[in-house]
């Protein structure tokens, strides 16, 4: 097999795209996942629910001031383990969907007689939403577990976060926020490929920097920044879809215990629901919260994507060349 001009990326398609993306994407996620936790923790601020907005009561205040703070208060209050709290999901997303979208991405390209820009924003976005689409449940347990807060939160498993979403909302509950997840992930892989792809020929091309570890980390910087920008407003939205669960019974995680006093089942797991859905919840946003809101997270977002597609696409690349 020979590399296609433009340098990395063979023309055939095989195994390895899968296998080294998934590979490549879960060393990744381990390298910046704190940096996810504390974008997950500033994205979920600020949150008003309706029966306190008419009420005329005060907006819900906010804990951290910022990425800096959020990476010293939790830890100081929550442990270090915290900012880890939920990478067994996230791996596990990762190795789904970091597999499917960078495998069928460029098995899509393949399909393409010329490649062109738009071409393969078009592969890059069907690919990113279909294997999002695929990986949300991995991806709710991972915001649950990281917008969980308290010494409680860091025993629980991957195991005990799916059963407690599947017994008390269902099967719908492991597809919450998949809307906007997946339209976020389209926007991102829509981004993000292309641009790497455009950025690393554009610096062969005009000789600027060779098929080599410089060009792939300036290449993947200027991705990242392109998809922070584009993605965050949806991240702000799906994550905060995905953080909304039924409270429990009192006394017990499981809903075992007794009932509230004087109140019936349907009382005792009434649903916590902030937003009916993804246009009520970025409606309801904008209104109390303003635009502002739809970029909160965004610092950390870019920070994380930055090293984290440094990471993906230095060792993505690496893996290639071992053939």
């Amino acid at each position: 097999m020979s590399p296609r001009s433009g340098g990395g990326v063979y023309r055939e398609v095989s195994w390895r795209h899968f296998i080294y993306g998934g590979a490549a994407s879960c060393l990744a996620e381990c390298g910046t996942f704190p940096l996810d936790t504390t974008k997950t923790r500033l994205q979920i601020q600020g949150q008003q629910p309706t029966h306190l907005v008419s009420s005329g009561v005060s907006p819900i205040r906010s804990n951290y001031s910022g990425m800096l703070d959020a990476l010293v208060k939790i830890p100081r209050e929550e442990g270090y383990l915290a900012l880890y709290r939920g990478i067994s999901p996230a791996i596990l997303r990762q190795s789904v969907y970091g597999s499917l979208k960078f495998g069928a991405y460029y098995a899509l390209k393949r399909l393409i007689p010329q490649e062109q820009i738009y071409s393969n924003v078009a592969c890059a976005v069907v690919a990113g939403m279909a294997s999002s689409a695929l990986a949300n449940p991995t991806d709710v347990l991972k915001v649950r577990m990281q917008a969980a807060a308290g010494p409680t939160s860091s025993h629980t498993t991957i195991f005990q976060a799916f059963r407690k979403i599947y017994k008390f909302e269902g099967v719908k509950g492991l597809w919450r926020g998949v809307g906007p997840t997946s339209q976020r992930a389209g926007v991102i892989a829509g981004v993000e490929l292309p641009v790497y792809d455009a950025t690393k020929r554009y610096f062969i091309d005009q000789k600027i920097l060779e098929d080599s570890f410089p060009n792939h980390l300036a290449s993947s910087f200027v991705a990242s920044l392109a998809a922070a920008i584009g993605s965050t407003p949806l991240d702000v939205i799906r994550t905060r879809m995905m953080s909304q669960k039924v409270h429990p019974r009192p006394g017990d995680s499981f809903g075992r215990s007794c009932a509230f006093p004087n109140s019936g089942d349907k009382e005792m797991l009434r649903p916590s629901h902030i937003y009916r859905g993804s246009w009520d919840c970025l409606m309801v946003t904008l209104r109390h919260e303003g635009v502002t809101a739809l970029y909160r997270g965004f610092i950390p977002a870019w920070f994380r994507m930055g090293p984290w597609n440094v990471i993906f696409f230095t060792t993505y690349e690496q893996l290639l060349r071992l053939d």
